[in-house]
């Protein structure tokens, strides 16, 4: 289709023209994602390739003192004068040694089976007495820690002979290493950067990537009720808990559990995202409009929404909408005035799959609506008033210019909002959880109710059923998913091809 034939499209027909040309460019996006990653692959083995030949080519012109700090930390600092540095390299040698002679080893050697020697139990007396083996949980997360903890003192050994060559050379070149005072000085200075940000990186390092690494392991193991230490091993089971969720033949029910709430799991998503981004945008529209008196206090009363616990909220819908709550007895007092003697009970979360998912739509509007009208407002209010002036001079309708300038530039600002939302609704345990906790609760499925999403039904598995491994491979799947959908989807839209078309 030409430019022109396009311009020439009612926005109905626009939109579906858009519509189908996402899709059908998604597997050529998917396509580039892919290959993306690959080509990401290639150039980090090409880096680690590079770095074998920078570290032979150092040895190689490296003096004696650059060559022993191949083997001994600082050395080479030492020699060349840089002392401070040397004894800090020096140190971490030392450690690092004493760390794995009394501790880190006698658990990375054991990361291999996760333990061989199980609790058993000695009689004394009338009561049995356990006496412990190895720890699996223990044994699989120190390995962890000794792991992460091995790559940073490599970093630190790599930086060490670049350190010791780089003052070799200049040495050669007449020149001394700067003092500590120096460093020091730079380290609040020019690098500043680096003082503010050490510390937020490091409990980065250890309160998110330690845990998550630990997670991903535990989606390898066999980590549930039955092998529960310190009582009982647990050991590496390979791709055993994914394979659970797609082999319909030897774990149909966990299969079909899985499959089914993937598929209401992304409806839900696209049903809470744009139906909080549709009517809040619609609502915004209506507040902003020319001639709509009390602007500030409808603004006030969305915030004021927005102020209150999301959770209370939540629990208290939950009690409005239970069989003997508000909404049923106000139903029952309506139909009395028509004659029906009938006492209304109407369960609209736990008996009708269908109703109980309406149900928590339209409540999760209602939570979630204040938040696009706050946002959407202050789009409104920044759209360049002179593409308003130069449509009512070229004769545009009100709907013309909405769909011409309004909506392009509010869905141009919001992309990556939409993004986040989604991706948010993916995760959203408040909303399931605190509603209807998953039910209408089903024999067909494993561990989980009609209204579970995938992120309830992992949240089942690990505090109810202790199937640990199992719901680590499903938080696997669940962030694999994530982060696919976002990148492609933001790879793909205008706000990233063109970051400066409303600017």
């Amino acid at each position: 289709m030409t430019y022109v034939e396009y311009k020439q499209l009612n926005p109905f027909q626009k939109f579906a023209y858009k519509f189908k040309t996402f899709f059908k460019n998604l597997p050529r996006a998917v396509g580039r994602f892919f290959k993306g990653i690959g080509k990401a692959i290639v150039k980090f083995f090409v880096a680690i390739a590079r770095g074998f030949k920078n570290y032979g080519t150092t040895f190689v012109k490296g003096d004696w003192a650059t060559k022993l700090s191949y083997i001994i930390f600082g050395v080479g600092d030492l020699h060349k004068g840089k002392i401070y540095k040397g004894l800090i390299f020096f140190a971490a040698e030392v450690l690092y040694i004493l760390y794995m002679i009394f501790f880190g080893w006698q658990y990375i050697s054991k990361f291999g089976t996760l333990g061989t020697v199980a609790t058993t139990y000695v009689k004394k007396g009338i009561s049995k007495v356990p006496v412990y083996g190895d720890n699996s949980m223990l044994i699989l997360l120190y390995s962890v820690l000794t792991i992460v903890i091995t790559i940073a003192v490599f970093a630190m050994y790599i930086a060490n002979i670049k350190d010791a060559y780089k003052h070799q050379v200049m040495r050669e070149n007449g020149k001394k290493p700067t003092s500590m005072i120096y460093d020091m000085r730079e380290f609040l200075d020019g690098k500043y950067h680096i003082t503010l940000l050490s510390f937020p990186v490091l409990m980065i390092c250890v309160f998110n990537i330690l845990p998550l690494i630990f997670m991903i392991l535990i989606a390898f193991t066999n980590y549930d009720k039955a092998h529960m230490p310190p009582a009982n091993l647990f050991t590496w089971v390979g791709f055993d808990n994914f394979a659970a969720l797609f082999d319909i033949v030897n774990t149909p029910k966990k299969a079909h559990t899985f499959l089914s709430l993937t598929g209401w799991t992304l409806l839900w998503a696209v049903l809470a995202t744009f139906t909080n981004y549709i009517l809040g945008m619609i609502v915004a529209l209506m507040i902003n409009k020319k001639g709509i008196k009390l602007k500030a206090l409808w603004r006030t009363l969305f915030v004021i929404t927005i102020a209150v616990p999301q959770f209370v909220s939540l629990l208290l819908m939950n009690q409005m909408l239970a069989t003997d709550g508000a909404v049923n007895v106000l139903l029952t007092e309506i139909s009395h005035l028509f004659g029906n003697t009938t006492q209304i009970e109407i369960d609209f979360l736990g008996k009708s799959e269908v109703l109980a998912r309406t149900t928590i739509v339209i409540v999760n509007c209602w939570v979630g609506i204040p938040y696009t009208i706050l946002s959407m407002s202050g789009i409104l209010m920044n759209i360049p008033a002179d593409l308003y002036e130069s449509a009512t001079i070229d004769g545009a309708s009100p709907f013309k210019t909405f769909t011409a300038i309004t909506l392009p530039y509010m869905i141009f600002v919001t992309t990556p909002q939409l993004i986040t939302s989604f991706v948010g609704n993916i995760n959203n345990f408040n909303v399931i959880y605190l509603l209807s906790k998953g039910g209408p609760s089903t024999e067909e499925f494993y561990q989980a109710g009609k209204t579970d999403i995938l992120v309830t039904w992992l949240f089942t598995l690990s505090m109810t059923s202790q199937d640990y491994g199992l719901a680590a491979a499903i938080g696997i799947l669940v962030f694999i998913v994530c982060a696919t959908i976002s990148l492609i989807i933001y790879n793909n839209s205008k706000s990233m091809k063109d970051e400066e078309a409303f600017s």
